[in-house]
């Protein structure tokens, strides 16, 4: 079994391998194979951690071969067991932390030079990538000088459209990029962002799917099923803080907000973060637009994401934990907080609760924040809010 197959599952020659395999995933279930069990590692941790790595560490595609096996058909099943959720909210989730582990593993392919990549960890480059999502006619690298890696590529303006969002902010309209016969000009990394949606469309293409419960596979799943559905409620918010106190946000939505504020454009991640937060501690699209004013975030990238995040769709969930953060190099666990509690949420409703008095930033910037230019004529900003 190609062990690149199990690194990429959601590539099409993924695909036909799997169709292919000796043993069929009813079987496989019916017998608990190992791969069964990878399945309902990788939908809890992508539920839980927005990452679909196994536990025991990154896979590379240079594990043994019974592993890579497990690894790869866990895909199939864990697909089977997020339609089982019968949660919108879950297969959302489950295909953004897909994305995220693919986009992860991506990077670590194409930025290892050539010469020195081990022939044991199967990789793809670029071109392969693109080729996979029938991309390659649509980018092309801008020329360097020296031979050196290329910084920029052109990127036909459809698919740009389609796999860029709203969500990077100002520089995501067209009126604010570079245009040439219909090519959009975007970074390497801003490319790889791309990707990563292109990734996690695939993923959520054909879920859920049409099963009937205690039924065949269905009902082979149920214990796994059940256990899921228990740790999703144990860490469901089922009703936010719903205090605005600026003072005690976690360090790291503190260190991206005052990165706004000096009006440094937040990547996808960060910016997504710190929407997540905002919305979880109970603030509304049009509050989280008026606190973010003055900041390097525009409006309606601000609306975008946060309207998503604010309907029943999106609330069920907690936002990313410290460790996926950490990944991100978002979270740097200032004064070890992560010994005060695993995710943002957790340690801001904390630290609300020890404190002897709490001003909500809401009650000094008035409650009327949906201006018709979607800002608040008070500004955003990080008032000193709290005594303690």
């Amino acid at each position: 079994m190609d062990a690149l197959h199990a690194k990429y599952p959601f590539f099409e020659a993924a695909r036909e391998a799997v169709a292919g395999a000796s043993a069929s995933l009813p079987t496989l279930v019916a017998e608990d194979a190992p791969a069964v069990e990878r399945a309902r590692e990788r939908v809890e941790r992508a539920l839980l951690e927005g990452t679909a790595e196994p536990e025991s560490g990154a896979f590379d595609g240079s594990e043994s071969g019974d592993v890579a096996r497990a690894e790869l058909l866990s895909y199939p099943i864990a697909r089977i067991l997020v339609s089982l959720l019968d949660s919108e909210p879950a297969i959302e989730k489950y295909a953004a932390a897909e994305a995220a582990t693919a986009l992860d593993r991506i990077r670590s392919d194409i930025e290892t030079d050539d010469e020195l990549r081990s022939t044991s960890r199967p990789t793809v480059d670029l071109d392969e990538v693109l080729a996979e999502f029938d991309l390659a006619d649509a980018v092309r690298a801008e020329p360097t000088r020296g031979g050196r890696d290329p910084v920029y590529y052109w990127i036909d303006v459809g698919a740009y459209l389609r796999f860029t969002s709203p969500s990077w902010g100002e520089s995501w309209r067209l009126v604010n990029r570079a245009l040439s016969n219909g090519d959009v000009r975007v970074s390497r990394e801003e490319l790889l962002e791309a990707l990563g949606a292109a990734v996690e469309e695939r993923v959520r293409e054909g879920l859920p799917f049409d099963l009937e419960a205690g039924e065949g596979i269905a009902a082979d799943l149920e214990s796994r099923v059940a256990e899921l559905k228990r740790l999703l409620s144990e860490r469901t918010y089922t009703a936010p803080v719903d205090v605005v106190a600026p003072a005690l946000f976690p360090p790291c939505m503190t260190n991206l907000i005052e990165k706004a504020e000096r009006d440094v454009t937040l990547s996808p991640p960060e910016s997504f973060a710190l929407m997540a937060f905002l919305v979880g501690i109970g603030m509304t699209p049009d509050e989280v637009v008026a606190f973010c004013a003055d900041t390097s975030l525009d409006a309606e990238g601000i609306r975008y994401q946060t309207e998503y995040l604010h309907d029943d769709r999106g609330t069920q969930y907690p936002p990313p934990t410290c460790e996926t953060l950490a990944n991100y190099g978002i979270c740097h666990n200032e004064d070890d907080h992560m010994r005060v509690a695993a995710d943002p949420l957790s340690y801001y409703e904390t630290r609300v609760e020890e404190a002897d008095e709490v001003t909500d930033w809401r009650e000094q910037h008035g409650s009327d924040t949906d201006g018709a230019d979607g800002t608040d004529s008070t500004g955003g900003g990080k008032p000193e809010a709290v005594e303690e």
